[in-house]
């Protein structure tokens, strides 16, 4: 069990807690900010056996699910809990009995009752009186987190244009985006970088098999950009110029398998195309058609034609809404 603030001087008006993986992180984090902790204190939770097998469920002892700084953290809990994940869904749970307003990110599988409001994704068909839907996920992307991304990453302000980001996850149980199929679609890129001219901008995940890696690593090799393929011995994931992609990008290209890389994409001003989002399977499809049906993205297609958007943006509504149900 870790304990980290997100400032030096953590605030014990608010915490947010998660299994520390990057993208549950980021969501609570993303509504801390946005309902002003600036300075909110993070968990990141180590849970124990039996209790991460049940969570959010409660087994005898699950006070200690977390280890004993957590436990000890009960008695003097915050004003605001917020929580992202199925793990931090039993320690919001527990810190609401404790007198903290609890809200829960993402579906915990359990009654919403147990929390005093639930953000989830509208593809996730969860409904409750006290359930705020959103399209997408909670993220910081907006004018501001551009413009200050664009003054970071300034080394990448003299790469040609059209600057084309490229934005690679990797399969999964619910993608079936094959290594065939992933060539075809790379050579369409290709073709309209050879046609156009620009740059190439690229970013992996850790979940991009090897085998993309070396195929675009190949394919692009002349092609101007900068390209980041995740952190060696040599770089750490803070030297990932992700941001900076998204905020000097006049085009964004991105792999169909993640809500959250595809909803901070489509909070730029950018065009996003979307690498066969047919290949998607049930709550990921569904996301994915949102998108397409709202004009937001487009299926990668050999034109790469600009087009225009409005930025999607949700969690500054969400925000707003939880701070009126809760009286923030």
């Amino acid at each position: 069990m870790e304990r980290t603030a997100h400032t030096a001087t953590a605030s014990p008006d608010a915490w947010t807690l998660s299994d520390g993986h990057a993208g549950n992180v980021r969501q609570a984090t993303a509504l801390a900010v946005a309902l002003g902790y600036t300075a909110a204190q993070d968990w990141s939770l180590r849970p124990r056996a039996p209790w991460r097998w049940t969570a959010p469920r409660k087994l005898w002892g699950c006070t200690y699910a977390f280890g004993r700084d957590f436990a000890a953290a009960l008695h003097a809990p915050p004003a605001l809990a917020i929580g992202c994940g199925r793990q931090a869904a039993l320690a919001t749970r527990l810190l609401r009995e404790r007198g903290s307003r609890a809200v829960q990110i993402l579906d915990p599988r359990l009654d919403p009752k147990h929390w005093d409001l639930i953000i989830a994704p509208e593809h996730d068909d969860l409904r409750g009186d006290n359930v705020i839907t959103l399209l997408g996920s909670l993220h910081p992307v907006d004018d501001a987190w551009l413009a200050q991304a664009r003054e970071d990453f300034s080394v990448l302000s003299p790469l040609p244009q059209p600057r084309t980001a490229l934005l690679l996850g990797g399969p999964s149980k619910h993608v079936d985006l094959d290594a065939t199929t992933f060539a075809k679609q790379l050579a369409r890129l290709e073709a309209a970088l050879l046609r156009e001219g620009g740059s190439l901008m690229l970013t992996t995940s850790r979940r991009t098999p090897v085998a993309w890696r070396e195929q675009v690593r190949q394919r692009f090799a002349t092609v101007p950009g900068v390209r980041w393929f995740g952190a060696n011995g040599n770089t750490t994931d803070d030297d990932n110029p992700y941001p900076g992609m998204l905020a000097w990008a006049d085009r964004i290209v991105c792999t169909p398998d993640s809500v959250n890389m595809l909803s901070e994409a489509c909070a730029t001003h950018a065009p996003v195309y979307v690498l066969d989002p047919t290949r998607t399977r049930g709550r990921l499809r569904s996301f994915n058609d949102s998108l397409l049906a709202l004009g937001r993205t487009r299926a990668l297609d050999d034109t790469l034609a600009s087009f225009a958007v409005e930025p999607l943006r949700e969690t500054a509504r969400v925000a707003a809404e939880v701070r009126a149900r809760l009286g923030l």
